[in-house]
């Protein structure tokens, strides 16, 4: 039996070659004498997949509430679309192409797929498959890291990083790929140095973790809670973040987004979902952000920066370095999309969790009307210079329930969700407040009132989401204050104010009005409140 050890110790170290990332302990409380339940806090399309994905804590729990036994026979088939066992048919969302796929690729089939892979869990399979050990564990207990191609996403066991040197630096650590110096990250485990070199060619601040991981070396004992070594132990899994611009909500949104994506990249515990997190975002600026609420729907714990571990050699028993939001053909940043496709899963997958996570109420569309939200802007630049003739030409049709807001300064980012999950057309200038557009309902529209000659940013993050977007057509319709002037010099579209054509303006919220009034959830919501008036009529 002696002699059989040492190989079962190998054999249960290449079985656990995606190795957990969370403590082995039971999660979900489902005993036969206890009814209390203990589920990721999800909306219940995506709890289904989630029990399907983790047939254990499925099983365990069966039959011990009213929500599991929601569930019909069908759903035990439903999943997300990156597992290996996930059919088409079963798939969260699939996406729609009505657009021409000629010059693009061979048929319908492929350019749906090419969509799917570019933009939608499709992506996430190729994250999972990319997955390489680049240092091994000797034993099960010691530790780990592996990594996808180029570093884009990585995930470590018992790793010790070394912040000693920060506490020397006077300037402020931002975009920076200096942080750490050779040694100052390892582990216990056999580095495959030669692997880890061939991915280091995306040498970016925000494109790869190759300015960090450069430096590891193999550590020449363990790192466990019991070492001198650690100042600081960490048992809580721990995201280390590189954020973008954290003041606009697009780039701030790229993070958001991409950490929500690496949570699949991750999911090999049933605890994936679980709130009791530590995020580190990796800079010594204090974090602060109009937005900064949005990270309560990952962890239940205060955000720190590099401020909180400077000075210190922090030994982490689980901690992952998620996507970026600056990655060659990432997501959401220039993601690379095929023509004439829209609707990605996981964008629509990734709007629900954060509005229930953050506990945004939704009220349903009533007596046919159409909630109109026209965004007005208190900045120098893409101002609407005459915002109120247009809204009071849109006024004439009694369908429209119209809301001129600022996001700017009116609200808090919580209530400005609420606006947008209760809007169903949101009109704006170009700039980042159209990135409300992620929590619009299914049947919204997007109107982008003018573009400034930017037309691809807001177009492609509409179809990324699936509602319909609307801009404006008419050039000779559409009055610039000037030519614009960039502060760098030069005539520039984004650097003036404008005015528009009430008609054409009217025109164009009607264009958008039909297709919210055709869109088959709209039209649901209308005949449920058509049949419960009745009822209640009687």
């Amino acid at each position: 039996m002696e002699k059989l050890l040492p190989l079962l110790t190998r054999l249960a170290i290449t079985v656990s070659s995606i190795l957990l990332l969370t403590p082995l302990s039971c999660w979900c409380s489902c005993e036969t004498t206890d009814q209390s339940l203990t589920l990721p806090d999800l909306p219940l399309e995506h709890l289904k997949r989630y029990l399907n994905t983790f047939d254990k804590v499925k099983q365990e729990c069966q039959n011990k509430t009213e929500l599991l036994q929601k569930i019909s026979q069908k759903d035990n088939k439903g999943c997300w679309g990156h597992e290996s066992h996930c059919t088409k048919e079963n798939r969260f969302q699939t996406p729609i192409c009505p657009g021409s796929h000629t010059g693009w690729v061979r048929n319908k089939e492929s350019q749906i797929e090419t969509f799917y892979q570019q933009a939608d869990f499709g992506y996430i399979k190729h994250q999972i498959n990319e997955m390489k050990l680049m240092c091994e564990p000797k034993l099960i207990t010691d530790s780990s890291l592996e990594c996808t191609e180029y570093l884009r996403f990585c995930r470590g066991r018992y790793l010790m990083l070394d912040f000693r040197d920060l506490a020397k630096r006077h300037e402020r650590i931002r975009y920076h790929m200096d942080v750490l110096q050779k040694g100052q990250i390892q582990g216990y485990c056999q580095l495959n140095e030669t692997r880890l070199k061939s991915q280091m060619d995306h040498m970016g601040a925000l494109q790869s973790w190759s300015p960090e991981l450069r430096n590891f070396i193999e550590a020449t004992e363990p790192i466990e809670e019991s070492n001198e070594q650690c100042d600081m132990f960490i048992n809580t899994p721990t995201f280390a973040m590189k954020i973008d611009a954290t003041y606009n909500m697009y780039h701030h949104f790229c993070d958001f987004f991409n950490l929500y994506a690496t949570l699949f990249v991750n999911q090999t515990h049933s605890s994936v979902f679980d709130r009791n997190t530590q995020i580190i975002v990796w800079e010594t600026y204090p974090y602060d952000s109009p937005f900064k609420d949005t990270f309560k729907a990952f962890s239940d714990n205060p955000v720190w920066t590099l401020d909180q571990v400077k000075g210190k050699r922090i030994c982490f028993r689980n901690i992952v370095f998620p996507l970026l939001p600056r990655m060659i053909f990432g997501l959401y940043y220039n993601t690379p999309i095929i023509q004439g496709c829209e609707k990605s899963g996981l964008f629509r997958a990734f709007s629900e969790f954060i509005l229930h996570r953050l506990k945004i109420p939704f009220e349903e569309p009533k007596d046919n009307k159409i909630r109109v939200t026209f965004l007005s802007r208190r900045t120098k630049y893409r101002r609407a210079l005459n915002e109120d003739e247009l809204l009071q030409e849109i006024s004439k049709n009694e369908n429209f329930i119209i809301k001129k807001i600022s996001y700017e300064r009116d609200l808090t980012f919580l209530q400005q969700l609420e606006v947008t999950r209760n809007t169903d057309i949101l009109i704006g200038m170009h700039g980042a407040g159209l990135t409300h557009l992620l929590f619009l309902p299914e049947w919204a529209a997007i109107f982008e009132l003018y573009n400034c000659e930017d037309p691809n940013c807001y177009k492609d993050l509409a179809r990324l989401r699936g509602v319909y977007y609307v801009t404006w057509e008419e050039r000779e319709l559409v009055y610039p204050e000037d030519e614009g002037h960039h502060p760098e010099g030069g005539a520039h579209a984004k650097f003036t104010n404008y005015a528009f054509d009430a008609k054409e303006f009217a025109r164009l919220v009607c264009k958008a009005a039909t297709h919210v009034r055709n869109h088959e959830e709209f039209k649901k919501f209308h005949m449920e409140t058509l049949t419960t008036t009745s009822k209640d009529e009687l």
